[in-house]
């Protein structure tokens, strides 16, 4: 894990009204590109849930950049095949991942309790929002690889965003559903395990059944994001 904290840049909503305008008419692989051309490699924070979409982001970065850290959040609460599924991208693509999670104590309250049962604001918070509060601090720019069609939440984003005190880019928010299973064909990658059991989001295993976009998150409630994107 990084241990040099770099020096925090606060970007003024014309300067990222600036980079989206600039962002906007580059394809992906030019975004990510263009990314390390505007920013040094340590303002950089990219995480990967190894979920259902995730092999589309992660190749690209493997073209770009292979020392780029890649943080898996580990929740303890991931589905076998999530955490086979990481190995296999990990070992095919050469990625540089590193795992974060809850402090011990933390972890095993929300198992003992059964939090997600009945809170699951608060496991979600406990065991993904604050093991990356721990390491935010240390970058400028965090990427994550969200696309609009997922949620009428991330319907309403831009490529940059000011979050919670970092940057957000979101190189892929505007590839359609169509153009993102044109890019898994052509590119032929591998599927997560259980996408071909009808789960097209893939979470923890205590909160996600089998539904279309992310309808199989949190099932019976209407909660759609675990806070790490809101």
């Amino acid at each position: 894990m990084k241990e040099a904290v770099v020096e925090k840049r606060v970007f003024s909503p014309e300067e990222i009204k600036q980079l989206n305008a600039k962002y906007q008419p580059l394809t992906i692989q030019q975004r990510i590109k263009q990314l390390y051309q505007d920013f040094e490699q340590e303002d950089v924070m990219l995480t990967s849930s190894f979920a259902a979409t995730s092999a589309f982001l992660l190749r690209e970065f493997s073209i770009a950049n292979r020392e780029q850290v890649i943080y898996f959040i580990d929740t303890g609460y991931h589905f076998p095949e999530t955490l086979s599924y990481k190995d296999h991208l990990t070992e095919l693509y050469n990625l540089n991942v590193v795992s974060i999670s809850a402090d011990e104590y933390e972890h095993n309250f929300t198992t003992e309790d059964e939090t997600w049962k009945k809170n699951p604001e608060f496991c979600c918070t406990l065991n993904k929002v604050q093991p990356l509060e721990k390491i935010k601090d240390n970058y400028n720019i965090w990427v994550s690889g969200l696309m609009r069609w997922q949620s009428d939440h991330r319907a309403t984003l831009d490529i940059f965003e000011e979050r919670g005190g970092i940057l957000k880019f979101y190189p892929l928010l505007d590839v359609t559903k169509e153009e993102r299973e044109t890019y898994i064909k052509e590119n032929k990658l591998p599927f997560h395990p259980l996408v071909a059991c009808g789960y097209n989001s893939i979470g923890c295993k205590h909160c996600t059944v089998p539904g279309e976009d992310r309808s199989g998150r949190w099932n019976n409630s209407p909660k759609t994001e675990c806070g790490l994107h809101l």
